[in-house]
């Protein structure tokens, strides 16, 4: 790791014998882990001068990744426990209803999913606020394969049942779901701009605390855009 760290703080390269001093190391130990390092994809040599190879960059590529994944973490558990309630961080990926995060605790956990929520995105506001962001051929194309149906009493029975409420919804409207995944529990989504990629947050309660559901989800829509720019980020995650 110390030549790995010699190397990276050289943006054109370094011989081996300043590598080997850098790092500590006597130079014939040097010259061993320096090839093995090529070796491996971790370095290459250029014109005498070691330098970062592929395989270093992608672990920085990972590592830049996580931490990403951290500040979306963080975020997501600030608005918890700012607003009290669980948050949660959805995209539509490759065809696909993807939760990216989601913060909660004991007191407020978050819904539970008894069923596979990419299968069933006619039926909670995340899926609805996805789907509702989608272009008329990609939304028929998950319908397709999820078809609608009733998961509680109060689901939306089929696909003709969902595009209507998805093409009187609004594109960029926010979603209010009312026991339709889980008995007992109100959703309330939001689109957010993420480029080209479908994304929302969202929130949940329990049904007896449906009055607070309008505000929670309107205090977090009005802190998101301050992060838009990191979430924007995870989508590469």
């Amino acid at each position: 790791m110390r030549l790995l760290e010699a190397v990276a703080s050289h943006g054109e390269g370094a011989p081996a014998k300043q590598l080997a001093r850098e790092a500590g190391l006597a130079l014939p130990t040097a010259y061993h882990l320096l090839r093995t390092l090529a070796h491996e994809g971790y370095l290459r040599k250029e014109k005498g001068l070691f330098v970062l190879g592929a395989a270093a960059e992608r672990l920085s590529s990972s590592g830049a990744k996580q931490n990403r994944r951290g500040m979306i973490t963080d975020a997501l558990q600030h608005w918890r426990d700012t607003i009290g309630v669980p948050v949660y961080f959805s995209v539509y990926r490759e065809g696909e209803i993807e939760v990216v995060a989601v913060a909660d605790t004991p007191g407020n956990p978050a819904v539970a999913e008894w069923a596979d929520f990419r299968e069933t995105g006619h039926a909670h506001a995340i899926g609805q606020c996805l789907l509702a962001q989608l272009d008329d051929e990609s939304r028929r194309d998950h319908l397709d394969r999820y078809p609608a149906y009733s998961i509680t009493p109060y689901t939306v029975r089929d696909d003709r049942a969902l595009l209507r409420r998805l093409n009187g919804q609004g594109r960029m409207q926010p979603v209010v779901e009312r026991q339709e995944y889980a008995l007992g529990t109100v959703c309330a989504a939001f689109p957010i701009t993420v480029g080209s990629t479908a994304a929302t947050m969202a929130v949940s309660l329990p049904s007896h605390q449906a009055g607070r559901l309008l505000a929670a989800a309107q205090q977090l829509q009005n802190e998101v855009g301050k992060l838009v720019g990191t979430l924007a980020f995870s989508i590469s995650i």
